[in-house]
């Protein structure tokens, strides 16, 4: 293990950039942090470049010096308790965290199995709860538009909670590229000239739309959707957030999906 004792370190001035989502003469790194995040990272196999260590938990806690272990073929870098605070984007770290590159997913000419595409989803929190529900509601691909925010920020991260792991995520889809390559029904959700949820057959395959928090879903999408869809809600209140939307959305196909298969 090489230990770094000056935040005037070359490389940890590097570690800092990458944290703050930031590109380095490597190009967009990604910072993991915790045990979960570098266990889950580990145990599906992929690419490692650094694991960073707080060598004062190194020492006393033998969780993490089993991931060390693990962690033998890597470049190792350890850390005093002050130079972690600085680069640890949660009051309470754990110790230890890794730089890897995100995976990168080739986009399938013909999009046949169900997924998301999410509309310039901005806020950070938002993107995160999404990709854990799309998760939670068993579809394996999410599709983002320019304008999201970055799907591997610390923030998004943190609230996806490990949904990036088992989420094939493809950034930059632009919604041209999108609506060319897909071969199933894009339902859309809209306030305006929309069927009610819960009148719709979800059994086969979907692709959702979900839409910019203020703006909804663009134009463009609606009007080449199949079909628009609203939840229906008492009129005292404002529309749903567009995380709390697409729950709703995905679990009621998912609730439809369940019962056919338990027929």
């Amino acid at each position: 293990m090489r230990y770094i004792q000056s935040k005037d370190n070359a490389q940890f001035k590097q570690l800092v950039r990458i944290t703050q989502g930031k590109k380095t003469a490597t190009g967009l790194l990604v910072w993991l942090e915790g045990i979960h995040l570098t266990q889950a990272w580990l145990d599906l196999g992929f690419e490692v470049l650094h694991a960073i260590f707080e060598v004062e938990r190194l020492a006393q806690q033998p969780e993490l010096q089993q991931l060390q272990q693990r962690l033998q073929a890597v470049d190792c870098i350890g850390l005093d308790s002050a130079l972690m605070r600085q680069l640890s984007s949660v009051e309470q770290g754990q110790g230890v965290a890794l730089v890897v590159r995100a995976p990168r997913y080739e986009t399938a000419y013909g999009i046949d199995q169900a997924c998301v595409y999410l509309d310039r989803i901005q806020d950070p929190g938002n993107l995160g709860t999404l990709l854990r529900t799309i998760v939670a509601a068993g579809i394996k691909e999410a599709y983002l538009s320019p304008g999201c925010a970055w799907a591997w920020s610390q923030k998004v991260l943190r609230s996806a909670q490990g949904a990036h792991f088992v989420l094939r995520i493809h950034e930059h889809v632009s919604q041209q590229d999108f609506l060319e390559r897909v071969q199933l029904p894009v339902y859309a959700t809209a306030l305006e000239q929309a069927v009610p949820l819960y009148g719709l057959d979800l059994t086969q395959p979907i692709a959702w739309v979900f839409g910019n928090e203020g703006q909804g879903v663009h134009e463009s999408l609606l009007a080449q959707a199949t079909q628009r869809v609203f939840i229906p809600q008492v009129a005292q209140v404002e529309s749903l957030n567009v995380a709390a939307a697409a729950a709703v959305c995905l679990f009621e196909q998912r609730r439809q999906l369940l019962g056919v298969n338990n027929a």
